[in-house]
């Protein structure tokens, strides 16, 4: 089993969410978060005021998947959180070890 954790712009979310669906993706984790990469953030104005915006708005995005699942989720999420400019997010993957649903104790694919 793995994990993908995707940080991708807001506004991709229900897009993303639809594709993952769409390749049978049953259930996430989301998460508002605030980072920056490359593009180091922006300045921007506020009552004549300029200011930086060191941290920029990101979705983190957290799913984990049967390994014969990981690649048609990667793709779902390459395609649709691409918009072509910088900012666009990464998507990282992860080992799972073991994977325990506590309401009825079902372990590893059975309780994803």
């Amino acid at each position: 089993m793995k994990k993908i954790e995707a940080i991708i712009k807001p506004f991709k979310m229900d897009d993303v969410r639809e594709a993952l669906a769409e390749v049978g993706v049953s259930g996430m984790t989301v998460t508002e978060v605030k980072g920056f990469g490359r593009q180091k953030g922006h300045t921007e104005l506020y009552r004549g005021a300029e200011y930086n915006v060191d941290f920029l708005p990101k979705m983190k995005l957290e799913v984990v998947l049967p390994d014969n699942q990981v690649e048609l989720a990667i793709e779902a999420i390459m395609k649709t959180a691409q918009t072509g400019k910088i900012g666009d997010g990464k998507i990282f993957v992860y080992e799972v070890e073991r994977v325990i649903r506590i309401r009825t104790g079902e372990e590893n694919e059975e309780a994803v």
